[in-house]
């Protein structure tokens, strides 16, 4: 097999171009893994919370420090009372309440957004992001 001089460097300008897409697409696959791992720690710690605020002489001070304990095992931060709303009183039948307990919490993609600043310095592509997740449970 000849090779022509004319195709000397043909592999380096294909990894030169597949190499970035290639990277970006583990990246996305990395920071998306993230943010359903953190959505899901945030689910549980709102089911926890709800489990507590169904329950009879519990507080909400008693709920947000459940909520929290859950964020903090699950590998994130405690969250302000500002970020964990608790309703005792949510109807659910003509004759049942529940409580609802939702939490907010800010979260930051540590490799796609500074990626993508590089590329479009006014990008708001992979900016911070706030999630959200709500649990019911009746009241006993």
């Amino acid at each position: 097999m000849t090779r022509y001089r004319n195709e000397r460097g043909a592999a380096l300008i294909e990894t030169a171009i597949t190499l970035p897409l290639l990277m970006l697409v583990c990246v996305g696959i990395f920071e998306f893994g993230r943010a359903y791992q953190t959505w899901q720690v945030l689910t549980n710690a709102s089911r926890e919370g709800a489990r507590v605020a169904c329950l009879e002489g519990t507080t909400d001070a008693d709920v947000r420090t459940r909520v929290n304990d859950y964020l903090r095992v699950g590998g994130l931060p405690a969250q302000p009372d500002s970020n964990i709303a608790v309703d005792r009183n949510v109807p659910l039948t003509a004759t049942a309440t529940g409580s609802r307990i939702q939490v907010n919490y800010p979260f930051n993609f540590m490799v796609l957004n500074p990626i993508v600043r590089l590329v479009v310095s006014t990008s708001t592509v992979g900016g911070p992001i706030t999630m959200q997740a709500q649990s019911i449970m009746r009241n006993e």
